[in-house]
């Protein structure tokens, strides 16, 4: 049975509250009235306390709720050795990590996150240039919940989403992580950089999510459920990978209210982050770096990955899975094999 525990992470800062105006202007942007009624955390203590799939998915992880200085984040925990900081992609939640992180949690003390936005963990309104979704402000959500953990410094790995989370976590925090991996992603600067017509035909999303409100909000949320499947089929080039309980978590995880704060996400990426990135461009990664990619995947087959990420790290290896886009669940023992490889 999972735990729940609240933890508060910033004792002289509560977490972002949205006022009646700001969940009124959520409503009408996305068509949400009836859950954006509620604060921020109120859905996510229901559903994380009542979802059976995480019980089944990952059995023995306590549940903690940690505020920070910007969000409520969900968490999942388990394991008492050195900490392991797990980040999740889109449109996913922590539970993609269900196949490898119970061996993980063998080893070390393995944290699963839901980003802020995503999953149980709040969505504050994004703000001007949606700065409350920028990767600075969602990487920070993850080093205060691992210091309210009582960790300084950790292992991490992130996976689409949560890979640029973590890349922006490592420039702003290169003391906080030792060993780093990055799954199934380029650089997000240098993706934008060399746009093409295929690849603009393959990753729709990165320009269709980042139009203004409400239009994707409108269009996706008619049929959430048939976005949710026909995103995932798209990217998983493993048959039956998916488990169907995992998924039933992701669908119902992904509300209008959800879809709102990932097009917040996919703005803050084509905007304010490419500002950062810019202003960082001297600055690499200086931890070990480890890139893997899902060799039948878009980013495999459009880019060098080693080499974009050998221009941002000091230190980088890697290389490919026989696999799509979901490496933690199509590839999930060829991952655990390199990972701990990685980690020894």
């Amino acid at each position: 049975m999972l735990e729940f525990e609240r933890v508060e992470t910033c004792s002289d800062q509560s977490a972002t509250r949205l006022t009646r105006r700001d969940l009124m202007s959520i409503a009408l942007t996305t068509g949400a009235l009836g859950s954006a009624m509620l604060p921020p955390g109120a859905f996510a203590q229901e559903n994380a306390v009542t979802s059976s799939a995480l019980q089944n998915l990952l059995p023995g992880f306590q549940q903690k709720r940690l505020k920070t200085s910007g969000a409520e984040i969900n968490a999942l925990v388990k394991g008492e050795g050195p900490p392991l900081l797990l980040l999740h992609g889109h449109p996913q939640t922590l539970a993609c990590w269900h196949k490898i992180a119970p061996k993980l949690a063998e080893r070390f003390t393995v944290v699963l996150t839901d980003l802020r936005g995503y999953g149980d963990s709040s969505k504050p309104d994004g703000g001007k240039d949606s700065i409350a979704y920028s990767k600075r402000e969602m990487a920070q959500d993850q080093v205060e919940v691992m210091r309210a953990l009582g960790f300084e410094r950790f292992q991490a790995a992130g996976h689409d989403r949560g890979g640029r989370v973590l890349h922006r976590l490592l420039l702003d925090y290169p003391d906080a992580v030792s060993r780093a991996v990055l799954l199934d992603i380029a650089p997000t600067a240098t993706m934008y950089a060399k746009v093409n017509k295929e690849f603009a035909t393959r990753y729709m999303w990165w320009f269709f999510l980042i139009q203004p409100a409400p239009l994707p909000e409108t269009l996706i949320g008619n049929n959430l459920e048939f976005y949710l499947q026909t995103h995932i089929k798209k990217q998983n080039k493993t048959p039956g990978a998916i488990d169907p309980v995992a998924f039933e978590e992701y669908r119902r995880c992904y509300t209008r209210e959800t879809l709102h704060a990932v097009c917040e996400d996919y703005r803050a990426a084509a905007g304010i982050d490419l500002i950062h990135d810019e202003a960082d461009s001297d600055k690499k990664i200086a931890c070990p770096l480890l890139v893997l990619w899902g060799e039948k995947g878009v980013v495999g087959s459009s880019y060098d990955v080693l080499d974009t990420w050998r221009a941002k790290a000091k230190d980088v290896r890697g290389g490919s899975l026989p696999c799509g886009h979901y490496l933690p669940e199509e590839a999930p023992e060829l991952l655990l094999e390199r990972l701990n490889a990685f980690w020894a």
